[in-house]
């Protein structure tokens, strides 16, 4: 699923500058940047498929330090460009950046508010988005990375609104996407903005991919603490919730074990992991929902039970709006993907485990556009109470 934002006024009204053009898009090299994030706006803009219908962009590779740059398995890479390409481009990208601990070098910040400023868009890819975030692109902005930068990302930025659960997110005149695959998703979405569905597609069958995925990161989230949540006193809340999924509880008991005030909770765990308390107990719970669907013969209201929902149809939802689909069709789903042989039971968290039958009657798979897409213009929540929504006081 995609989010995309309204752009500001301020932003809307702010046009391409004479010198840039819109059919530039400038690719900005870091040294110690993975080479597959690195490759994916290289060969979206880069090469020409005018004879399948997609409009050609003009491709800007600039280096943003002093090369060579080294990259995935020892590679040196030479760009052609330096950061003074950038003030060409209506389009500049920021492909994952090398680690998120180290900040980027000044002079690429300045490019990319300069580049801002004159109407340029910018789009970071993965964890591109670090990158814009210490340029203060971000602040104010909805925006995404890869899952599991999401609360590190938003722990160190905190006017920025990080939306772990989205594939890409498109704030007008700033973007940003998850990890690997998604900067392809983004990518797409960028043609499709520019020059429709028609070119979109057929670069996506170029790419051998499809021209949009719907759902988010939330099914490839895992339970594994962020490192660093690890040091942090909430810590062994996070770690009892996870082992306790299976019982029923709600907010109040995760702030009572804490020892805070619900307002107090809301805001550490806020800022500790990105997103507001009760969302990630929910997805955690379609998390472990979705492990039992693939390795057991729980019945759906089992598995609701066993997951910590009040009951099959709180399950139901919850699956649905985080994946797409309903809990017996993700199964058939997954059963008629996966050989026969592969399927083994996984531990019920409540100690008890009952294995797959022996076999399995055949299940077409879903159509791939059996949900429609879903685009969401505005960011706007949902009005309290509301199943799933960020200060629903009950429990899922």
């Amino acid at each position: 699923m995609s989010h995309d934002s309204a752009a500001a006024p301020e932003a809307a009204a702010r046009k391409l500058s004479g010198r840039r053009r819109k059919e530039i898009v400038a690719v900005l090299l870091f040294s110690g940047g993975p080479i597959f994030e690195s490759s994916i706006p290289l060969s979206v803009f880069g090469i020409d498929r005018q004879d399948a219908g997609v409009p050609r962009y003009r491709l800007l590779v600039c280096a943003g330090e002093e090369g060579p740059l080294r990259t995935t398995g020892g590679l040196e890479l030479t760009a052609p460009q330096g950061l003074e390409a950038i003030s060409r481009a209506g389009t500049v990208v920021v492909p994952a950046w090398r680690s998120i601990t180290s900040p980027p070098p000044e002079e690429a910040l300045d490019a990319l508010r300069r580049a801002h400023e004159e109407g340029a868009r910018i789009v970071g890819l993965c964890t591109g988005a670090f990158v814009l975030a210490a340029a203060g692109l971000l602040d104010g902005r909805p925006a995404t990375t890869h899952w599991m930068y999401a609360p590190t990302l938003a722990k160190r930025y905190p006017s920025v609104h990080v939306d772990p659960r989205e594939l890409f997110v498109d704030d007008g005149d700033v973007l940003t996407s998850a990890g690997t695959a998604a900067g392809i998703d983004l990518c797409l979405h960028i043609v499709r903005t520019d020059h429709g569905n028609e070119a979109a597609g057929a670069l996506a069958r170029r790419l051998v991919v499809p021209p949009r995925r719907s759902g988010g990161q939330e099914r490839y989230l895992d339970r594994s603490l962020p490192e660093e949540i690890g040091a942090d006193p909430l810590a062994e809340v996070v770690a009892w919730a996870l082992e306790h999924l299976h019982e029923q509880f709600d907010v109040e008991t995760l702030a009572a074990r804490a020892y805070m005030s619900r307002r107090t909770f809301d805001r550490r765990f806020r800022s500790l992991t990105g997103s507001a308390p009760l969302q990630w107990l929910i997805t955690q719970r379609v998390l472990q929902a979705q492990r039992l669907l693939e390795t057991s013969d729980y019945s759906v209201d089992e598995v609701a039970g066993r997951c910590g929902f009040r009951s099959p149809v709180a399950l139901r939802g919850h699956f649905r709006r985080q994946l797409g689909s309903s809990p017996a069709a993700y199964r058939a789903a997954y059963r008629a993907r996966r050989p026969q042989g592969d399927r083994q039971p996984d531990p019920d968290p409540t100690g008890a485990s009952r294995p797959l039958p022996p076999s399995d009657p055949p299940t077409a798979l879903p159509p791939e556009n059996a949900v429609p897409f879903q685009t969401r213009r505005t960011a706007t929540p949902m009005p309290a109470g509301a199943a799933g929504v960020p200060g629903q006081r009950s429990a899922p």
